[in-house]
């Protein structure tokens, strides 16, 4: 089961979260890291489809670096909820290595793992540092990575005499027949992307906050060809929102974040009070307000209505994520969200959250 079958007719597209592991001023990766597994066992029992989680390097204000060790922990202490990266840098990786972490993730969780991938990186050194100073993948290398992560995980062999012909990746489809194998997505906003996505038969995720809605997703649509993964095209949009009880307490968080974004990408969130949410001089502003036109802010009703709208432009799923100061902030967004969207909870709710039991 990929996840991936269109929703049933008339239902509206399905709705799921994507999380940065967002670390807030005066916190730590650690409460961070605590907040996700709690936001993400939430999420199962509001009836979210997926749980997603980013990758970042470089940043003390996101605690996301590790996405595969992430999702082994999440799927651990969920029972239905899919859970995945959104995505994995795949220029920052070797290709086997990732088939191997996501191949065994999914024999540990069969059925319940999902692999996105993207184009984005690093900065060069960390890049050098996480590669091993191996170039990374550029243009058409890009695609050629792609081809190597599906081969290791279709578990489909090399050509003769390619330098990879007796490499298998293990777990993986070539020791496990029938196991299957993790569905694959390809996540983006250009239409060359999207385009790659359409040619490959792979699901495709939009991201919606960095690029408006239109030509990359025709583009997907157009050049799609049925594939072992997928019969028909499947676009998911990724949409950042900021949802309160009142919108003026949305709004305020919604501009503190984007301040932050602005000045500091990389920091810890600061608390939404004083100059956190006041621009310094009026080019700032202008710039907070593009910032903030990529968002869907306000009541959970509208942002629910508001998304529904932006997925009957021809989306089958949207996944949402909340960047603001506070775990509670974050919380309660989602969860007015995923009510107002008119989810309906699993049959099965998640296990017990685990009980510390003292240092040994």
């Amino acid at each position: 089961m990929t996840g991936t079958d269109a929703p049933p007719a008339g239902s509206p597209a399905r709705l799921s979260i994507l999380d940065q592991a967002t670390v807030d001023a005066g916190g730590s990766a650690a409460q961070s890291l605590a907040a996700v597994t709690e936001l993400a066992r939430h999420a199962e029992t509001w009836g979210c489809h997926r749980f997603w989680v980013a990758e970042h390097h470089g940043a003390s204000g996101l605690a996301s670096s590790a996405p595969a060790v992430l999702i082994a922990h999440l799927a651990a202490l969920t029972h239905t909820i899919r859970v995945g990266a959104g995505g994995v840098m795949l220029p920052l990786h070797a290709p086997l290595a990732i088939a191997e972490q996501f191949g065994t993730l999914h024999a540990l969780h069969p059925g319940r793992i999902d692999l996105g991938v993207g184009r984005g990186g690093a900065d060069s050194v960390t890049t050098a540092a996480l590669r091993r100073d191996a170039a990374p993948p550029a243009g058409d290398d890009y695609a050629r990575a792609i081809a190597e992560l599906t081969q290791f995980l279709d578990g489909t062999s090399f050509p003769p005499g390619h330098r990879y012909a007796t490499v298998r990746a293990q777990p993986g489809t070539a020791h496990n027949p029938g196991a299957g194998r993790p569905p694959l997505w390809l996540l983006g906003t250009s239409q060359g992307s999207a385009r790659l996505a359409g040619h490959l038969g792979l699901p495709y995720a939009f991201l919606h906050h960095t690029s408006r809605t239109g030509p990359a997703i025709e583009a997907y649509r157009t050049a799609f060809r049925p594939s072992a993964a997928l019969a028909e095209p499947y676009v998911m949009l990724a949409v950042n929102v900021v949802a309160a009880d009142h919108e003026q307490h949305a709004r305020l968080l919604a501009r503190a974040a984007g301040l932050a974004m602005l000045r500091n990408s990389a920091q810890p969130l600061p608390a939404p009070t004083g100059s956190a949410t006041r621009p310094r001089d009026p080019a700032e502003e202008k710039r907070l307000r593009e910032w903030l036109s990529h968002r869907v802010i306000g009541e959970g009703a509208l942002v629910a209505a508001q998304l529904k709208h932006l997925a009957a432009a021809g989306a089958d799923e949207v996944m949402i994520s909340c960047h603001v100061h506070g775990d509670a902030n974050r919380r309660r967004s989602y969860e007015l969200i995923a009510r107002a969207y008119g989810l309906t909870a699993p049959a099965r709710s998640p296990i017990p959250a685990p009980q510390p039991t003292g240092a040994l």
